[in-house]
């Protein structure tokens, strides 16, 4: 019998009751978040887990604010812009892309998992694209789980700045800085 307060596991492994994820939301002035707009005002129906931040241009997300975005606490990261070839600024988007193609690689390194950060073009009058966009990455975050990767390095790094500490090395307080 369900009961309604079943718990489920995530892709860490990790339980969890009733996860809602927290997404951050990088889009295009020109394009995404006119897109957004466009749903909001046509009352189409999408999850609340995202938080928008509005950029002239997805050409100049730099990939340091999506990965601040998990230090502070995201579960994802949606990054959207202008279709190719649409670009407000001629070639922003294909800058995104490429710099995508390449920071793929680095979460793969730094083991986050690439299905938390999602790439998608959401022209100005694909209000109902970005319903379905918002929607079907806030049910892959469900299955996936809450983001538990930053809190754990955090702790490895306090550990071994306290290591060092005791062992009275000078460097290890600036090396933690730094890390941080």
């Amino acid at each position: 019998m369900a009961t309604g307060l079943e718990r489920k596991v995530g892709g860490d492994g990790l339980e969890q009751a009733d996860f809602e994820p927290r997404i951050l939301a990088f889009v295009c002035n020109w394009c995404t978040y006119a897109a957004a707009d466009l749903a909001g005002t046509s009352r189409l129906k999408y999850a609340a887990n995202v938080r928008i931040i509005r950029v002239p241009c997805t050409g100049r997300i730099d990939p340091l604010f999506i990965l601040k975005a998990f230090e502070r606490g995201a579960d994802g990261v949606i990054v959207s812009g202008c279709h190719p070839g649409d670009c407000h600024y001629s070639s922003g988007n294909y800058h995104a892309r490429r710099r995508w193609m390449v920071f793929r690689e680095l979460l793969k390194f730094i083991g986050i998992d690439e299905r938390r950060v999602q790439f998608f073009w959401v022209s100005a009058a694909e209000g109902g694209k970005w319903s379905e966009v918002v929607n079907k990455v806030v049910g892959e975050l469900r299955e996936l789980g809450p983001f538990t990767g930053y809190p754990a390095r955090r702790n490895q790094f306090e550990q071994l700045y306290n290591e060092a500490a005791a062992r009275g090395q000078d460097g290890g307080e600036r090396l933690f800085e730094r890390v941080m």
